[in-house]
């Protein structure tokens, strides 16, 4: 991903611990579908923005010696401890990418933080050896009602904070819808078999996806400070989502893959 875009920043302690949540939150669906795609042995395997590395380091154990993986991010935060795992430092929308190297490339919760997203879809697309997979996990975080608060202030609450997240993300470009347009993008990429898995999941206190939001009111504290809340108003949303008697849908995340055709003009 592009420093220039990253809203979430590269401070370790919080950085770690976002890594942690979207481990806990995501990882399932995530192997889930790439166990779909067929990964398996002597594959090439390309991951972007690469996180905590635990995908990367899935894929590695997947296609095993006779494979290899490379393991992108613009702050890589692990060091590689499978064989035929690579982690270099790379930024996606500037440095180049092999083309026609990769049977599987993979992103999750990359492109829609960067503004030079199509730019960047374009470049995974041809990364793709003809008959490779590209998937991509993405939010649309335009969706993600309260449903049970404790009281209707906490309600009111929960509301004004996830209208100024919208806000927050928005101003550091975000398309906080993009992840229900991915589907359709990569269709126009040039890829077939176009797959799209939407998943909503409910959030209470033990959710690590409820976790990983509330990070975000640290995480992001002067972003929101930007937008009007306190940080009275953001201890109370931490408060608030450690409740017994919260509950939430999640935002929607799309699970999508496509193939690049075999016979590529």
């Amino acid at each position: 991903m592009s420093r220039t875009a990253y809203v979430f920043g590269d401070r370790r302690d919080h950085v770690a611990e976002q890594h942690r949540c979207l481990e806990l939150a995501y990882d399932p669906m995530t192997l889930e579908r790439l166990a779909e795609a067929g990964v398996g042995p002597g594959m090439r395997c390309l991951e972007v923005g690469a996180g905590g590395g635990s995908v990367a380091e899935w894929l590695a154990r997947r296609v095993g010696a006779a494979g290899s993986v490379l393991a992108t991010d613009i702050e890589p935060a692990f060091e590689p401890v499978a064989p035929g795992l690579e982690v270099i430092r790379h930024d996606l929308v500037r440095d180049p990418l092999p083309e026609a190297a990769f049977d599987v490339v993979h992103a999750r919760l990359v492109l829609l933080l960067l503004p030079e997203r199509l730019a960047v879809l374009d470049r995974l697309v041809r990364a793709l050896r003809p008959g490779g997979v590209l998937q991509l996990d993405e939010f649309d975080i335009t969706y993600g009602p309260g449903l049970l608060m404790p009281d209707p202030g906490a309600a009111e609450l929960y509301e004004t904070f996830m209208r100024a997240k919208i806000r927050v993300m928005t101003r550091a470009g975000v398309d906080v819808a993009w992840g229900r347009n991915a589907a359709a993008a990569m269709r126009r990429a040039g890829l077939t078999d176009v797959d799209p898995r939407p998943r909503v999941e409910l959030w209470d206190a033990c959710s690590p996806g409820a976790r990983l939001v509330a990070h975000h009111t640290r995480q992001l504290r002067d972003r929101f400070a930007e937008e009007g809340m306190t940080d009275r108003q953001l201890a109370d949303v931490r408060a608030l989502m450690a409740h017994p008697g919260f509950r939430a849908a999640s935002c929607v995340v799309y699970s999508v893959q496509g193939r690049r055709p075999l016979e590529v003009a």
